[in-house]
């Protein structure tokens, strides 16, 4: 059982329970009450207090602010998948996380904080270079999800913060490409085995002026690096085929799966060349299939 709960009336509130108990928030619970439980018909038993926040209006919401897309930390993954002021490559990810019911329940703070390298939504939310407000009795301070994300299960939230929103910058130009495979043991209800979520920009004169990939379910943390995307930044999308092996070779160094190497590697492999191969020879702009 819950040794200790509460249920904050304001944001005033539930910083101080954050800072004077411990309190960990809650929402859907969809992470925590399945990290937590004790078998079929048996209450989750909490190692600490925690707070009840889903009734905090202050969490919720999905805004345009400055060119900028704010996701409210309490927004379900079914609100997310549903607005067309979200991102298509995060929506897509929404809209393949569980079933219906989870979906309806399960927050994409939740799915944020609890840092797993298999989570569905920090994937696409990396590529985008999502950043974080958090907030504390303190004050708010934002920082990147990159930065946010230490290693499997561990993040740089403090034990006296909760986290706000999710910030997507606006990209502009916008994409060029975009792509979304989530590969899973079924099409719904499925944790994710590896996921990939890729971009290009080309412009008028066939150069390629932006590029980016995260894989998830990868190794111990969601793998991008900006070093091995430059490799493809700079160059007439007709190099691309050149260019290919190198950069495919660079790319499998970034990833470091620890069960069932071979076959994420060569699964994502086998992802980024389908996906940077269409778009060479794709006269129409959108989304890759």
């Amino acid at each position: 059982m819950v040794e200790t709960s509460y249920i904050p009336k304001d944001l005033e509130e539930a910083l101080r329970l954050r800072k004077e108990t411990g309190a960990k928030p809650i929402a859907g619970g969809t992470d925590l009450m399945v990290a937590h439980r004790r078998g079929t018909g048996v209450v989750p038993k909490f190692p600490w207090p925690v707070m009840i926040v889903s009734q905090l209006a202050v969490f919720k919401g999905i805004r345009l602010e400055d060119g900028e897309v704010s996701i409210g930390a309490g927004c379900t993954c079914h609100e997310i998948e549903v607005s067309e002021l979200v991102p298509w490559p995060v929506r897509m990810a929404a809209s393949l996380m569980g079933a219906q019911s989870l979906r309806n329940l399960a927050t994409i703070g939740g799915n944020v904080c609890n840092a797993s390298p298999k989570a569905d939504l920090p994937v696409p939310l990396l590529m985008l270079d999502a950043r974080l407000e958090l907030a504390s009795v303190s004050g708010i301070r934002q920082i990147s999800l990159n930065d946010f994300l230490v290693g499997p299960k561990k993040t740089a939230l403090r034990d006296d913060e909760l986290l706000m929103r999710v910030i997507i910058p606006a990209v502009n130009p916008a994409f060029t490409y975009l792509w979304y495979r989530k590969i899973g043991t079924r099409r719904a209800n499925a944790i994710s085995k590896l996921s990939l979520c890729a971009a290009i920009t080309i412009d008028t004169e066939g150069m390629v002026t932006d590029f980016r990939s995260a894989s998830g379910a990868a190794g111990p943390r969601i793998a991008r690096n900006r070093m091995v995307e430059e490799m493809l930044i700079g160059i007439p999308i007709t190099d691309i085929e050149e260019r290919l092996p190198a950069f495919l070779d660079a790319y499998d160094g970034i990833l470091a799966p620890q069960a069932m190497p071979e076959y994420r590697r060569s699964s994502t492999r086998r992802m980024l060349e389908h996906f940077l191969r269409t778009a060479v020879t794709r006269p129409a702009h959108g989304i890759i299939e």
